[in-house]
């Protein structure tokens, strides 16, 4: 697919302004009126409209792209605005005054989570090469080389570019503007298929393999020979009449290989053109800034993977990896429970608890189908209040349990429901996990209140996993079968700042929790420009004192060594409203995961943790530092902003399991090559293994600050 550019705007002259607001790639908010020409449609199968336009208190030209109602309802056609905008924000923040900046369009400002999403470029600079017959040799010359810079640009920030065609290549005269960024993809993702024959390579258009950057040159080369020759080329191979034209042979005929690995890179290709080229871009693009904060994270790893492992209290008598029946722990007043036929119960018409005598139900099959909806009253603690527990939960070895922890405006809720929504959905299985409920009826009314208004696109309320006797109630419970057919039940608890510290009950349970899930609000935590706008729009301040609920729950774990057993994974949350911010913008975009790699899971948590570090500050990374087995992850509950208490086109999740997949593999429910331990703490190479002496040394700084800051 392809995009035709309009480069001339309207007129002062043109309908009366209308205010339009927008952020600007800086962060700051604009209002200011504005005035649009006529619409048309980029392409005729894209859903992009474009129109000219005047920004009135700058009398600035510029160029909208944006998406109508109908066709932003369509995730499709929003995840390639969002894509066309993350590329020129992307492009803005690395070249930005520099000499490169201009090979590319430049972005004015943008508004994407509202009903009728658009971007704001300047106006185009050039005439797209479509409308260009046969160009001369030296503008030739010019035009290549500009391509290559661009595509070399782009191969440093691990972008591929699908759209270079002659609509989207601009030339006015003395150098390139190359549009199409909506069709830019990740080198190593997999190939859609995507464009027009001959621009798209024979292995782009058939969707083969993965994206590489020398696709972009079999684009580039195939641009250049229709401006050569004034037709288009072979979509498969080498023009029959490329040894007809001189300058083309030299440089490109490689570019025409069928096959992405047979040919030159794109600096190959611009070190031919333009020797040393390549090299002064690498000196002219900004330095990766996140690298100090990099090298903080690994050695927070070496730290851990030195300290001695402290032992856990044991938690009740069944097995740990949940084999075996037994006595198990009550989550509630955390004494120790077994199954007795003799205090069990089963609520009636009017939700109220009667007594069950399994007995007497003769009937095998009807007998377990009855003790499923049962629960039994534990009677471990008598002077705590009544509780009851789900009859599977005792059945079925040692218990799971994971709570949820932050304030309560941080997502909390939402993030926990499209887990559950996720899980139901089948995003288990190709990890041979299956499940079921633990209760039905509890399962049934929880999809009921919460999965199916959530998916709807209504924001849910508030909920306390707290009762009116103040202590700690399960929100949803399920039963997981392993691929080895080990059955676990598993609990999650949702669990709000203002419950934790309302009352001392709510922190009784998490002396025998099993697992954390720590959600961080980036804005509440990160002090960025444009989430200014989200916080005024809460009415919330950045809090450099991290979240109350974190320091609150560390606090009260038992600790018997350098760093808190527990296992935990930390979640930026909300991470739309960072999908454009890098490394946020790395991560959000892939697709859900299908395996555990250990290498990608800890490159994500050292992303998230460089960029808490470096905006954040310490106190937001208390978790990590003080738990030795803890991952990063960033997901999106709801895929953008609420509006009058709904999301305006429903609510669309991203990576939401992985930070539980992560849990359960530090669990054994989950193999991953290297091990569980390998995933959270990674595996200490030969040759940095320490002498004993300097791994006691380690062990004995490790505390819980895991690295030096800044």
């Amino acid at each position: 697919m392809t995009s035709t550019i309009h480069p001339r705007p309207a007129g002062p002259g043109g309908p009366r302004p209308a205010p339009l607001a927008f952020t600007e790639p800086s962060g700051r908010r604009r209002v200011t009126p504005a005035r649009f020409g006529r619409e048309s449609r980029r392409d005729p199968l894209l859903p992009q409209l474009v129109r000219n336009g005047l920004l009135d208190d700058e009398g600035q030209q510029c160029v909208q792209v944006r998406l109508s109602a109908a066709d932003a309802a369509n995730p499709a056609a929003r995840a390639l605005l969002d894509t066309e905008a993350g590329t020129a924000l992307h492009l803005h923040r690395v070249l930005d005054g520099t000499e490169y900046a201009a090979l590319f369009p430049t972005i004015v400002g943008y508004e994407l989570d509202v009903a009728e999403p658009f971007l704001l470029y300047a106006a185009p600079r050039g005439t797209a090469a479509a409308r260009t017959h046969v160009m001369s040799a030296t503008d030739q010359r010019v035009l290549t080389r500009d391509l290559m810079l661009a595509l070399c640009l782009l191969d440093r920030q691990g972008l591929v570019p699908r759209g270079i065609s002659p609509a989207t290549v601009l030339w006015d005269g003395v150098s390139v503007q190359l549009w199409g960024l909506e069709a830019m993809t990740r080198a190593g993702q997999p190939r859609s298929p995507w464009g027009r024959s001959p621009y798209c390579s024979p292995e782009q258009r058939r969707g083969e393999g993965t994206a590489d950057p020398r696709d972009g040159v079999w684009s580039a080369a195939q641009v250049l020979y229709q401006l050569v020759t004034g037709r288009p080329g072979h979509a498969e191979r080498a023009p029959a009449d490329l040894g007809e034209h001189r300058v083309l042979d030299r440089t490109l005929r490689g570019a025409f290989a069928p096959r992405a690995a047979d040919r030159p890179t794109p600096d190959q290709l611009l070190d031919l053109l333009a020797p040393g080229a390549a090299r002064r871009i690498a000196l002219t693009v900004p330095a990766d800034e996140s690298r100090p904060h990099h090298e903080a994270f690994e050695q927070a790893l070496r730290l851990k993977r030195r300290a001695p492992v402290a032992v856990r209290p044991p938690h009740g008598s069944a097995a740990a990896d949940g084999s075996g029946a037994g006595e198990v722990l009550c989550p509630y007043c955390l004494g120790t429970i077994r199954l007795d036929p003799g205090s069990l119960f089963v609520t009636d018409s009017r939700k109220q608890y009667r007594p069950l005598d399994p007995s007497g139900i003769g009937n095998a099959l009807r007998r377990q189908d009855v003790l499923r909806s049962a629960v039994q009253k534990c009677t471990a603690d008598p002077d705590f209040p009544d509780h009851f527990i789900p009859v599977p939960y005792l059945t079925h070895g040692r218990p799971l349990t994971v709570a949820m922890v932050g304030q309560s405006s941080t997502g909390k809720s939402h993030l926990l429901t499209q887990m559950i929504a996720a899980i139901a959905d089948g995003g288990l299985e190709p990890f041979g996990l299956k499940w079921q409920s633990v209760n039905p009826e509890q399962h049934a009314r929880f999809v009921r209140e919460q999965v199916q208004p959530l998916r709807n696109g209504r924001v849910l309320d508030h909920t306390t996993g707290l009762g009116l006797d103040g202590f700690a109630r399960f929100v949803e419970s399920l039963l997981l079968t392993d691929a080895r057919g080990r059955v676990r039940p598993v609990a999650f608890f949702d669990l709000g700042g203002e419950d934790l510290v309302r009352t001392d009950a709510a922190l009784r349970f998490l002396l025998g929790i099993d697992a954390l899930v720590f959600v961080v609000d980036p804005a509440l935590a990160l002090p960025l420009p444009h989430l200014d706008h989200v916080r005024q729009r809460w009415g919330v301040e950045v809090n450099r004192d991290g979240d109350l609920a974190f320091g609150t729950v560390l606090d009260r774990l038992p600790k018997n060594g350098p760093y808190l057993e527990v296992t935990a994974a930390m979640v930026l949350g909300k991470a739309d409203l960072l999908r454009f911010q890098p490394p946020v913008d790395r991560w959000l975009g892939r697709p859900p995961a299908t395996s555990l790699d250990p290498e990608l899971v800890r490159a994500e948590s050292r992303d998230v943790y460089g960029l808490l570090r470096r905006h954040a500050g310490r106190a937001w990374l208390r978790p990590f530092d003080a738990i030795r087995r803890c991952t990063l992850h960033v997901a999106s509950a709801t895929g953008g902003l609420e509006e009058r208490g709904r999301y305006p086109v429903g609510a669309g999740p991203r990576r939401v399991l992985e930070p539980l997949l992560a849990v359960l593999a530090l669990h054994g429910l989950i193999d991953v090559p290297g091990g569980a331990e390998a995933l959270a703490v990674g595996q200490e190479p030969a040759i940095e293994a320490p002498p004993p002496e300097e791994a006691e040394g380690a062990a004995g700084a490790g505390g819980s600050m895991g690295g030096e800051y800044e």
